[in-house]
Protein backbone atom coordinates (compact mmCIF):
# COMPACT_ATOMS: atom_id res chain seq x y z
CA UNK A 1 0.00 0.00 0.00
CA UNK A 2 1.66 3.15 -0.71
CA UNK A 3 2.69 5.15 1.86
CA UNK A 4 0.25 8.40 1.04
CA UNK A 5 -2.87 6.25 0.61
CA UNK A 6 -1.94 4.41 4.03
CA UNK A 7 -2.11 7.81 6.38
CA UNK A 8 -4.91 9.09 4.16
CA UNK A 9 -7.14 5.68 5.26
CA UNK A 10 -5.48 6.38 9.05
CA UNK A 11 -6.92 9.86 9.06
CA UNK A 12 -9.94 8.51 7.42
CA UNK A 13 -10.49 5.99 10.50
CA UNK A 14 -9.32 8.50 13.19
CA UNK A 15 -11.81 10.65 12.12
CA UNK A 16 -14.28 7.95 11.79
CA UNK A 17 -14.01 6.91 15.62
CA UNK A 18 -14.08 10.04 16.72
CA UNK A 19 -17.34 10.82 15.48
CA UNK A 20 -18.68 6.99 16.39
CA UNK A 21 -16.97 8.40 19.84
CA UNK A 22 -19.35 11.49 20.02
CA UNK A 23 -22.52 9.22 19.33
CA UNK A 24 -21.34 6.72 21.65
CA UNK A 25 -19.97 9.03 24.33
CA UNK A 26 -23.92 9.93 25.07
CA UNK A 27 -25.11 6.49 24.75
CA UNK A 28 -22.70 5.06 27.37
CA UNK A 29 -23.24 8.03 29.79
CA UNK A 30 -27.35 7.36 29.23
CA UNK A 31 -26.75 3.38 29.71
CA UNK A 32 -24.02 3.36 32.22
CA UNK A 33 -25.05 5.71 34.10
CA UNK A 34 -28.89 5.69 34.25
CA UNK A 35 -29.18 2.16 33.23
CA UNK A 36 -31.46 2.61 30.11
CA UNK A 37 -30.94 0.90 27.12
CA UNK A 38 -32.03 3.78 24.43
CA UNK A 39 -32.10 2.30 20.91
CA UNK A 40 -33.73 5.53 20.24
CA UNK A 41 -30.26 6.57 20.76
CA UNK A 42 -29.53 6.78 17.02
CA UNK A 43 -32.44 8.94 16.30
CA UNK A 44 -30.87 11.99 17.91
CA UNK A 45 -27.70 11.57 15.29
CA UNK A 46 -30.34 11.89 12.79
CA UNK A 47 -32.82 14.50 14.13
CA UNK A 48 -28.87 17.03 14.61
CA UNK A 49 -28.54 16.35 11.18
CA UNK A 50 -31.50 17.31 10.00
CA UNK A 51 -31.58 20.45 12.39
CA UNK A 52 -28.00 21.53 10.61
CA UNK A 53 -29.34 20.96 7.40
CA UNK A 54 -32.51 23.14 8.10
CA UNK A 55 -30.84 25.85 10.05
CA UNK A 56 -27.67 26.17 7.26
CA UNK A 57 -30.50 26.39 4.51
CA UNK A 58 -32.09 29.21 6.39
CA UNK A 59 -28.80 30.88 7.50
CA UNK A 60 -26.18 30.03 4.75
CA UNK A 61 -23.97 29.10 7.44
CA UNK A 62 -23.30 25.36 8.47
CA UNK A 63 -21.25 27.12 12.12
CA UNK A 64 -24.26 29.28 13.12
CA UNK A 65 -27.16 26.49 12.41
CA UNK A 66 -24.71 24.15 14.91
CA UNK A 67 -24.71 27.25 17.13
CA UNK A 68 -28.09 27.68 16.96
CA UNK A 69 -29.16 24.04 17.14
CA UNK A 70 -27.27 22.46 20.03
CA UNK A 71 -29.78 24.38 22.44
CA UNK A 72 -32.42 22.89 20.79
CA UNK A 73 -31.16 19.59 21.43
CA UNK A 74 -30.55 20.22 24.72
CA UNK A 75 -34.16 21.10 25.20
CA UNK A 76 -35.81 18.11 23.88
CA UNK A 77 -33.44 15.90 25.59
CA UNK A 78 -34.69 17.64 28.52
CA UNK A 79 -38.17 17.35 27.76
CA UNK A 80 -37.69 13.57 27.30
CA UNK A 81 -36.20 12.95 30.25
CA UNK A 82 -39.22 14.42 32.18
CA UNK A 83 -42.05 13.51 30.05
CA UNK A 84 -40.59 9.59 29.34
CA UNK A 85 -37.46 8.21 30.04
CA UNK A 86 -37.74 9.08 33.84
CA UNK A 87 -40.38 6.71 34.30
CA UNK A 88 -38.24 4.02 33.37
CA UNK A 89 -35.13 3.91 35.55
CA UNK A 90 -37.17 1.66 37.92
CA UNK A 91 -38.59 -0.56 35.42
CA UNK A 92 -37.63 -3.37 33.52
CA UNK A 93 -34.87 -3.45 30.63
CA UNK A 94 -38.02 -4.72 28.67
CA UNK A 95 -40.24 -1.95 29.13
CA UNK A 96 -36.86 0.18 28.08
CA UNK A 97 -36.48 -1.59 25.12
CA UNK A 98 -40.26 -1.36 23.90
CA UNK A 99 -40.86 1.96 24.20
CA UNK A 100 -37.08 3.40 22.95
CA UNK A 101 -38.09 0.92 20.13
CA UNK A 102 -41.39 2.55 19.86
CA UNK A 103 -39.97 5.96 19.61
CA UNK A 104 -37.64 5.67 16.71
CA UNK A 105 -40.88 4.57 14.84
CA UNK A 106 -42.38 8.22 16.32
CA UNK A 107 -39.74 10.29 15.53
CA UNK A 108 -38.53 8.45 11.53
CA UNK A 109 -42.89 9.15 11.38
CA UNK A 110 -42.36 12.87 12.17
CA UNK A 111 -39.23 12.97 10.32
CA UNK A 112 -41.19 12.30 7.33
CA UNK A 113 -43.91 14.27 8.52
CA UNK A 114 -41.38 17.14 8.96
CA UNK A 115 -38.33 17.01 6.46
CA UNK A 116 -39.89 14.06 4.01
CA UNK A 117 -37.83 11.02 2.26
CA UNK A 118 -35.41 12.91 0.07
CA UNK A 119 -31.80 13.04 0.72
CA UNK A 120 -30.33 15.97 1.69
CA UNK A 121 -26.78 17.83 1.09
CA UNK A 122 -25.34 20.46 3.67
CA UNK A 123 -22.33 22.75 2.21
CA UNK A 124 -18.93 22.55 4.04
CA UNK A 125 -18.24 25.88 5.70
CA UNK A 126 -16.15 28.08 3.07
CA UNK A 127 -13.33 28.57 5.72
CA UNK A 128 -12.97 24.61 5.69
CA UNK A 129 -13.68 23.49 2.13
CA UNK A 130 -9.75 23.72 1.24
CA UNK A 131 -7.61 20.45 0.90
CA UNK A 132 -3.99 19.83 2.21
CA UNK A 133 -2.30 18.10 -0.81
CA UNK A 134 -0.25 14.83 0.42
CA UNK A 135 1.08 14.21 -2.77
CA UNK A 136 0.83 15.05 -6.40
CA UNK A 137 -2.40 13.08 -7.11
CA UNK A 138 -3.65 12.73 -3.13
CA UNK A 139 -5.07 15.38 -1.06
CA UNK A 140 -7.09 15.69 1.95
CA UNK A 141 -9.97 17.51 3.57
CA UNK A 142 -9.36 20.10 5.71
CA UNK A 143 -13.28 19.68 7.24
CA UNK A 144 -12.34 16.18 8.01
CA UNK A 145 -9.48 17.23 10.25
CA UNK A 146 -11.34 19.81 11.35
CA UNK A 147 -13.95 16.92 12.49
CA UNK A 148 -11.29 14.84 14.33
CA UNK A 149 -10.30 18.13 16.46
CA UNK A 150 -13.39 19.06 17.67
CA UNK A 151 -13.76 15.39 18.32
CA UNK A 152 -11.11 15.50 20.58
CA UNK A 153 -11.44 18.42 22.06
CA UNK A 154 -14.89 17.53 23.45
CA UNK A 155 -13.32 14.10 24.51
CA UNK A 156 -10.56 16.38 26.53
CA UNK A 157 -13.49 18.66 28.00
CA UNK A 158 -15.52 15.30 28.66
CA UNK A 159 -12.55 14.31 30.60
CA UNK A 160 -12.39 17.80 32.76
CA UNK A 161 -16.34 17.62 33.40
CA UNK A 162 -16.32 14.07 34.64
CA UNK A 163 -12.89 13.69 36.58
CA UNK A 164 -11.98 17.25 37.68
CA UNK A 165 -15.41 19.27 38.36
CA UNK A 166 -18.14 18.91 41.32
CA UNK A 167 -20.62 17.83 39.08
CA UNK A 168 -18.02 15.35 37.47
CA UNK A 169 -17.93 14.11 41.08
CA UNK A 170 -21.64 13.68 41.71
CA UNK A 171 -22.07 12.08 38.11
CA UNK A 172 -19.69 9.47 39.33
CA UNK A 173 -21.26 9.22 42.57
CA UNK A 174 -24.48 8.74 41.18
CA UNK A 175 -23.73 5.77 38.66
CA UNK A 176 -23.20 3.49 41.63
CA UNK A 177 -25.28 4.50 44.50
CA UNK A 178 -28.29 6.60 43.31
CA UNK A 179 -29.68 6.15 47.27
CA UNK A 180 -26.30 7.87 48.74
CA UNK A 181 -26.53 10.69 46.44
CA UNK A 182 -30.06 11.29 47.17
CA UNK A 183 -29.43 11.08 51.10
CA UNK A 184 -26.29 13.91 50.54
CA UNK A 185 -29.00 16.57 49.68
CA UNK A 186 -28.13 16.19 46.07
CA UNK A 187 -30.70 16.29 43.24
CA UNK A 188 -30.79 13.01 41.50
CA UNK A 189 -33.74 14.08 39.05
CA UNK A 190 -31.88 17.03 38.09
CA UNK A 191 -28.78 15.43 37.91
CA UNK A 192 -30.25 12.68 35.44
CA UNK A 193 -31.91 15.60 33.21
CA UNK A 194 -28.35 16.92 33.23
CA UNK A 195 -27.02 13.38 32.16
CA UNK A 196 -29.16 12.21 29.71
CA UNK A 197 -29.46 15.91 27.78
CA UNK A 198 -25.89 15.63 27.69
CA UNK A 199 -25.89 12.32 25.96
CA UNK A 200 -28.52 14.06 23.48
CA UNK A 201 -26.62 16.70 22.37
CA UNK A 202 -23.38 14.88 22.13
CA UNK A 203 -25.30 12.75 19.48
CA UNK A 204 -27.02 15.57 17.59
CA UNK A 205 -24.31 17.38 17.72
CA UNK A 206 -22.37 14.32 15.65
CA UNK A 207 -25.15 14.17 13.19
CA UNK A 208 -24.50 18.46 12.79
CA UNK A 209 -20.73 18.04 12.11
CA UNK A 210 -21.50 15.01 9.96
CA UNK A 211 -23.82 16.10 7.45
CA UNK A 212 -21.45 17.90 5.33
CA UNK A 213 -19.62 14.50 4.92
CA UNK A 214 -22.56 12.19 5.06
CA UNK A 215 -25.56 13.65 3.39
CA UNK A 216 -29.07 14.10 5.42
CA UNK A 217 -30.79 10.71 4.72
CA UNK A 218 -34.06 8.80 6.30
CA UNK A 219 -33.06 6.02 8.82
CA UNK A 220 -29.32 7.24 8.91
CA UNK A 221 -30.11 6.73 12.65
CA UNK A 222 -30.30 3.15 12.63
CA UNK A 223 -26.81 2.46 10.67
CA UNK A 224 -24.96 4.45 13.52
CA UNK A 225 -26.78 3.32 16.77
CA UNK A 226 -26.14 -0.58 16.27
CA UNK A 227 -22.35 0.13 16.03
CA UNK A 228 -22.61 2.63 19.14
CA UNK A 229 -23.82 -0.26 20.95
CA UNK A 230 -20.68 -2.69 19.60
CA UNK A 231 -18.69 0.92 21.21
CA UNK A 232 -19.98 0.64 24.50
CA UNK A 233 -19.42 -3.14 24.72
CA UNK A 234 -15.97 -3.03 24.03
CA UNK A 235 -15.11 0.35 25.98
CA UNK A 236 -16.62 -1.03 29.00
CA UNK A 237 -20.45 -0.10 29.67
CA UNK A 238 -20.84 3.57 31.67
CA UNK A 239 -16.80 4.23 30.98
CA UNK A 240 -16.52 7.46 28.84
CA UNK A 241 -12.35 6.63 28.33
CA UNK A 242 -13.77 2.92 27.22
CA UNK A 243 -15.79 4.10 24.57
CA UNK A 244 -12.55 6.72 22.86
CA UNK A 245 -10.48 3.80 22.60
CA UNK A 246 -13.13 1.28 21.28
CA UNK A 247 -14.67 4.12 18.61
CA UNK A 248 -11.30 4.79 17.73
CA UNK A 249 -10.17 0.87 16.87
CA UNK A 250 -13.46 0.41 15.25
CA UNK A 251 -12.91 3.51 12.90
CA UNK A 252 -9.27 1.81 12.25
CA UNK A 253 -10.78 -1.71 11.76
CA UNK A 254 -13.79 -0.27 9.61
CA UNK A 255 -11.74 1.74 7.42
CA UNK A 256 -8.92 -0.51 6.54
CA UNK A 257 -10.93 -3.31 6.10
CA UNK A 258 -13.24 -1.93 3.36
CA UNK A 259 -9.93 -1.69 1.64
CA UNK A 260 -7.87 -4.42 2.36
CA UNK A 261 -10.62 -7.49 2.64
CA UNK A 262 -13.70 -5.74 1.14
CA UNK A 263 -15.76 -8.69 1.75
CA UNK A 264 -15.41 -9.11 4.89
CA UNK A 265 -15.66 -5.33 5.98
CA UNK A 266 -18.94 -6.28 7.07
CA UNK A 267 -18.07 -8.06 9.76
CA UNK A 268 -14.83 -6.87 11.05
CA UNK A 269 -15.94 -4.87 13.84
CA UNK A 270 -18.13 -7.80 15.32
CA UNK A 271 -15.26 -10.14 15.09
CA UNK A 272 -13.81 -7.13 16.90
CA UNK A 273 -16.22 -7.18 19.65
CA UNK A 274 -16.02 -10.80 19.69
CA UNK A 275 -12.31 -10.78 20.66
CA UNK A 276 -12.09 -8.35 23.07
CA UNK A 277 -15.47 -9.82 24.86
CA UNK A 278 -13.43 -13.37 25.00
CA UNK A 279 -10.24 -11.78 26.79
CA UNK A 280 -12.22 -9.11 28.75
CA UNK A 281 -15.57 -9.58 29.20
CA UNK A 282 -16.37 -6.61 31.23
CA UNK A 283 -14.70 -4.65 27.96
CA UNK A 284 -11.57 -2.55 27.98
CA UNK A 285 -12.51 -0.46 30.87
CA UNK A 286 -14.35 -0.26 33.94
CA UNK A 287 -16.93 2.83 34.96
CA UNK A 288 -16.43 6.22 35.09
Amino acid sequence: MDPAFFFIQLLNGLQYGLLLFLVACGLTLIFGILGIINLAHGSFYMIGAYIAWSLASMTGNLALAILLGIPLTVLLGMLLERLLYRHLYARDHLYQVLMTYGLILVFEELRSMVWGDDVHGVAVPAMLSGSIPLTENLSYPVYRLAISGVCLLLAGGLYWLIQKTRLGMMIRAGSTNREMVQALGININLLYTLIFSLGVALAAFAGMIAAPVSSVYPNMGAQVVIICFVVVVIGGIGSVWGALIAAILIGLTDTFGKVLVPEYAGISTYLLMALVLLWRPEGLFKRI
